[in-house]
């Protein structure tokens, strides 16, 4: 267009055109200049409406997510302060156990046996995370604007890792000191349909005696202490752990709430 218009121009320059017709050839070029910028800024405007809405769209979109996210969090609190309860009786069962193999008697062998199937039955934890996998899985987490959210996001993903490593060492310890020896030793039928017994109030198990000589054995065994010592030990790690998360997940709900109010 450009050059078709510098080529009319360079024509009537070399013919010489009088000066009225010249007149209305620089009232066309000035015609069509001004449609030239119409049409530009039609375009530019056009763009800028487009722009807007797709921000509007994704501004939705994510206001959705962080809806999600909070409720996520709310849920992982719940879930957070029943592990760590769960783990703080697991702690004070392994002492008590401890306790026993360090000297002191044991004056009821079924309170004891629950204090030991305490450590045995330990159970993974796994975070309610839905919407933020939703969003790695998607490619959607650059939706998330503010930084601090996604920051504290992506350090509790991190942190989350960090207490699968300790559950996974933890497991290991278990496998080879207390699992391995206490099935080599002990009667775990009697041992586990007791533990049902009170756990379900006589609903399920069978309260059956225990033999003493059997605990006898085990508190004569060192490698059994020492899965009850590292018990304490992980499990207390692993509570730090979690206190860290709940903190973390506090955290992510003030900003998110801060956030949401700023499209009030």
């Amino acid at each position: 267009m450009i050059k078709f218009f510098r080529n009319i121009r360079k024509n009537l320059l070399n013919e010489g055109l009088p000066s009225e017709q010249a007149g209305k050839i620089s009232k066309y070029f000035t015609y069509a200049i001004g449609e030239i910028v119409l049409v530009v800024i039609g375009i530019l405007i056009a763009l800028q409406i487009n722009n807007k809405n797709e921000l509007s769209k994704q501004r939705k979109q994510e206001l959705h997510y962080l809806k999600n996210i909070e409720t996520d969090l709310k849920l992982n609190i719940a879930h957070l302060d029943g592990y760590m309860a769960t783990r703080e009786t697991a702690i004070n069962s392994a002492n008590e156990v401890i306790a026993h193999y360090e000297g002191k008697p044991i004056t009821d062998l079924k309170a004891f046996s629950r204090h030991t199937v305490n450590i045995y039955t330990w159970r993974k934890f796994f975070q309610i995370n839905n919407t933020f996998q939703e969003l790695m899985n998607s490619g959607n987490l650059a939706l998330i604007s503010n930084d601090s959210i996604k920051k504290t996001l992506l350090n509790m993903e991190t942190l989350y890792n960090l207490m699968k490593d300790t559950e996974a060492h933890f497991r290991y310890d278990a496998e080879v000191m207390l699992y391995e020896p206490s099935y080599n030793m002990m009667d775990m039928n009697q041992i586990v349909q007791n533990y049902m017994y009170y756990a379900s109030n006589g609903a399920a198990g069978e309260n059956r005696d225990l033999s003493k000589a059997g605990f006898d054995a085990m508190l004569k065994d060192t490698k059994q202490k020492n899965g009850f010592v590292m018990a304490v030990y992980e499990f207390s790690v692993m509570n730090q752990q979690f206190r860290d998360m709940k903190a973390m997940c506090e955290q992510l709900i003030a900003l998110i709430d801060k956030e949401l109010k700023t499209d009030d």
